[in-house]
């Protein structure tokens, strides 16, 4: 049961991230400006879509572990230019794929075997959307 309990609050702070990192994402698709700006926003809008597919599994699983999903998200910053930007949300991107990580290992612990797979699909969507933003600010 410990086991469970633990498990349900990290899926409620992973549910919480994913839910203010779709705002976040939303806040700088809309903000950004210049010829890079339009650049993040083609990268970025698809990307607000996937954190809410996300949070909706995230939220689906703590229901059905008998846990109350959270509505709050975590507050990000946002920084003003497009390259302060796209560091910050390699940053966060980067603790994502730690957190469900551990998540991970917390679901294989409390014998959610599925849950375990489905969450090491999500660190393989991270780490891609990670190395996208590696890439592309290398290039800047």
């Amino acid at each position: 049961m410990a086991d469970k309990k633990a498990l349900m609050n990290g899926l409620n702070q992973d549910l919480a991230n994913e839910l203010g990192a779709a705002i976040l994402y939303l806040y700088q698709t809309s903000t950004a400006t210049g010829w890079d700006g339009e650049e993040l926003r083609e990268f970025l809008t698809p990307e607000i879509t996937g954190e809410m597919q996300h949070a909706i599994f995230l939220a689906e699983k703590i229901a059905a572990l008998g846990g109350k999903p959270i509505t709050t998200p975590t507050q990000y910053k946002s920084p003003k230019d497009v390259k302060g930007m796209l560091k910050y949300d390699l940053k966060l991107e980067r603790e994502a794929i730690e957190n469900y990580s551990q998540r991970a290992m917390q679901a294989e612990e409390a014998g959610e075997i599925g849950l375990k797979i489905k969450i090491e699909e999500i660190i393989v969507e991270e780490t891609g959307h990670a190395e996208q933003i590696d890439r592309i600010l290398k290039g800047m």
